[in-house]
């Protein structure tokens, strides 16, 4: 999948273009991690692949940014806390020329409380206006990352495997050189003078750079590379500023937060929804989605089957019997429930062959005095049509069970003690 990084163009060539004729430096890569297309382009004219952009990462450029460390105090860094941004407010309005309100806040990436923090600091409004401008320009932007931050363990990229306490980087035109060192005190900007590199390197004012420096990793722009190497009387790395936009990208941070957390999301989500409906419409993906409305056409298919047979075998159990019923009592002409008509006949042929059935009185007062507690009388009984009323008699929940067990349901209505058979279609 692409990612496409653009670095914000700084003030004043920000302000007052238009969307599509604003040119920005830009890199295109494809998995994340390799490098594919790089250059500067107005955003109308920016590279489109055929797919859309998994990934568009918005670059804040070093010039644009200032760092402050600052420590948290407990219960500010809670889950969505809304003390966060008030804390910080008050943290860093002292050591701030702008108003807060003006400014933009993010913290380092796995922030924790009473330790010192990270806090990068720009322009809200410049960089809320650069944003708005790559949205007009159909390019939501799904996480913004600063070009270069202080040196964090595992929260930033680095153009060597070997550790590093201090990089170095060359930046700008031969006209308009800049100096910026990282390292865990923060980030410099400095020009590129003797005297600034002395100050950069902790080192007397004109001292080269020692050959075995450990830690400092020297890196310049290839416009930049003879006036550095003559400058720090030292070997340079060269270093694109599109590959660092792309290890910029490849960090842990994420400057999307506070009021920008919200609209981060909705972009986000828009880009996610962009992807869906490519994949909907490309002429690539045809075959896929060809063999995913076959796969759901089977399923349906199936389903609807398998409901047939289901109800098939259900109404073969059904006739199966009504034929038992009718066969066994052929009196019966109209079958509408055959389970409840087949109980009445069978208590029928009982009645008329004079065999003891749970609807007779004798049956259920044999079950009353079996799980009636001792030393109860009864002082009345009233039978009717299978259901007997007796009063007199108190069940708790013990005896009602005992009850229950002989096949009999018990309820009380007012004194009387109501007893009838429990076997289903029992009744008549």
């Amino acid at each position: 999948m692409s990612t496409l990084i653009i670095t914000l163009p700084l003030p004043p060539a920000s302000e007052g273009a238009g969307a599509a004729a604003l040119e920005v430096a830009y890199a295109i890569s494809e998995g994340g991690s390799n490098l594919v297309q790089h250059g500067n382009a107005p955003l109308a004219l920016l590279p489109r692949p055929v797919r859309s952009y998994t990934e568009v990462v918005a670059v804040v450029p070093v010039q644009a940014l200032s760092w402050q460390q600052v420590v948290l105090p407990k219960g500010s860094l809670g889950s969505g806390s809304p003390r966060l941004r008030a804390v910080l407010d008050g943290l860093l309005e002292e050591r701030l020329l702008d108003d807060v309100d003006k400014l933009h806040f993010a913290l380092q990436p796995g922030a924790i409380s009473d330790v010192p923090v990270w806090v990068a600091v720009c322009d809200k409004s410049w960089l809320q206006a650069g944003l708005q401008r790559l949205e007009a320009a159909q390019l939501p932007v799904t996480r913004i990352v600063p070009e270069l931050a202080p040196l964090l363990p595992g929260a930033n990229a680095s153009a060597l495997d070997t550790p590093t306490s201090q990089t170095l980087h060359v930046l700008g035109e031969p006209g308009q050189p800049l100096l910026v060192a990282c390292d865990a005190s923060g980030v410099s900007l400095l020009p590129l003078t003797a005297s600034a590199l002395a100050l950069a390197l902790g080192q007397p004012p004109g001292a080269p750079v020692p050959p075995d420096a450990a830690g400092v990793l020297l890196l310049a722009e290839p416009a930049m590379a003879a006036q550095a190497e003559s400058l720090l009387q030292h070997k340079v790395s060269l270093q694109q500023s599109s590959t660092r936009s792309l290890l910029a990208a490849q960090s842990l941070w994420d400057l999307g937060q506070f009021a920008l957390v919200n609209s981060s999301r909705t972009r986000t989500f828009k880009s996610l929804a962009d992807v869906g409906r490519a994949l909907w419409r490309a002429p690539q993906w045809r075959m896929a989605r060809y063999g995913l409305a076959l796969l759901a056409l089977v399923q349906l298919v199936g389903l609807n089957a398998f409901a047939w047979r289901e109800a098939a075998a259900l109404e073969a159990q059904r006739g199966a019997v009504r034929e038992v019923l009718t066969q066994s009592f052929p009196n019966v002409k109209v079958v509408l429930d055959a389970p409840l008509q087949m109980a009445r006949e069978v208590a029928r042929l009982q009645q008329a062959a004079g065999s003891a059935t749970a609807r007779d009185l004798e049956a259920m007062l044999s079950a009353l005095s079996v799980a009636a507690p001792p030393g109860q009388t009864l002082n009345a009984i009233e039978y009717v049509a299978g259901t007997a009323r007796v009063k007199g008699v108190r069940l708790g929940a013990d005896e009602t069970a005992r009850l229950v067990r002989q096949g009999y349901a018990a309820s009380t209505e007012g004194e009387a003690l109501v007893i009838k058979p429990a076997v289903p279609g029992s009744a008549p």
